[in-house]
């Protein structure tokens, strides 16, 4: 989100495939899933397979070189793509839809222990500038309590239902 803002400042074209800057956390509690979406600068290919490819090349590995060498957590928190990991605490099945303003839109699949998979998305609603993520959750998790907003300096929408599993 700070990314698209920051070059629209000096290109106000950046925005044009998506003038509202967003987050949504949407829950589906028939098909056990969590939805959240941004209308961030997107991915491209070469972003996702880069940096959600492997742990080496993740986030992570930085993250726990910075720790290791004493630098100040509060500073270094996303700054790494750790987070993105903690995604498989709860699901069992990662799906992330994305556009970029350089690139196609892209889908990206993996499962918990497996490999992933980058395909050009033909076939899916067609996003602005955005990225859609749906985290499938495991058999045992529940949506209550996933939900953390301490370190989110931006607007959040959180779409309610009556019951969430």
């Amino acid at each position: 989100m700070l990314k698209i803002r920051f070059e629209s400042l000096t290109d106000k074209s950046k925005l044009d495939a998506q003038p509202e800057l967003f987050i949504r956390l949407v829950p589906d509690k028939a098909n056990k899933t969590l939805f959240i979406i941004d209308s961030g600068i997107g991915m491209t290919k070469a972003d996702l397979v880069n940096n959600l490819g492997t742990i080496a090349r993740s986030g992570t590995k930085k993250f726990m070189e910075a720790l290791q060498a004493g630098a100040d957590v509060s500073m270094i928190i996303g700054q790494f793509g750790v987070g993105f990991y903690s995604t498989y605490l709860v699901a069992e099945k990662v799906i992330i839809t994305t556009k970029h303003n350089n690139d196609e839109q892209y889908i990206w699949e993996a499962q918990v222990g497996g490999s992933f998979t980058v395909t050009r998305d033909v076939n899916g609603e067609q996003l602005g500038r955005e990225t859609k993520i749906t985290l499938f959750l495991k058999e045992d998790q529940s949506i209550n309590g996933l939900i953390s907003f301490d370190f989110i300096s931006c607007y959040v929408n959180l779409e309610r239902t009556n019951h969430i599993v």
